[in-house]
C-alpha cells in the first residue's frame, strides 16, 4: 500500500475460505484466523479505497487441481471430470477480472466455489 496510496492506484487480494464466514466443527484455529484476515481485508477497503486502493476478499472453498491434490486425495481428483474441482487458471482468471474493475463498480468479495460444492 505504501506504493500504491501516492500513485492512487493498486489491488490487495487476500484469499479466505468460508471459515471466514462461519466457524466449523474442530476448526476453530482456522475459523479465527479466517475472520481475521475477511476482518482486516474490510477495514483496509475502508482506508485504502477512498484512496485509489481497490481491497478485495476472494472466498476459495473446495479443492483446487493441484499435485497435492491428485497425490493425496485420488478420490477427490476424480471429480475433475465433472468440473467438481477448482482449476487454478479459472482462479488466477477471478483475481484478474477483479484487479482490473473500474472503480466506480469494484467489488469487495467473491466467492469461488466448483458447482459441486456445497454452502
Amino acid at each position: 500500500a505504501r506504493v500504491m496510496v501516492p500513485r492512487g492506484v493498486g489491488t490487495i487480494l487476500f484469499t479466505g475460505a468460508t471459515a471466514s464466514l462461519r466457524g466449523g466443527a474442530n476448526f476453530a484455529a482456522f475459523a479465527g484466523a479466517k475472520h481475521a484476515l475477511r476482518a482486516l481485508a474490510q477495514s483496509m477497503a475502508r482506508e485504502l479505497g477512498p484512496l485509489g486502493v481497490h481491497v478485495a476478499h476472494v472466498v476459495v472453498d473446495g479443492a483446487i487441481d493441484t499435485d497435492f491434490i491428485r497425490t493425496n486425495f485420488p478420490a477427490r481428483y476424480a471429480a475433475k471430470a465433472e468440473d467438481g474441482i477448482l482449476s487454478p487458471d479459472h482462479i488466477a482468471d477471478a483475481y484478474w477480472f477483479l484487479h482490473a474493475q473500474p472503480r466506480d463498480a469494484w467489488t469487495h468479495e467473491l466467492d469461488l466455489r466448483p458447482w459441486t460444492e456445497t454452502f
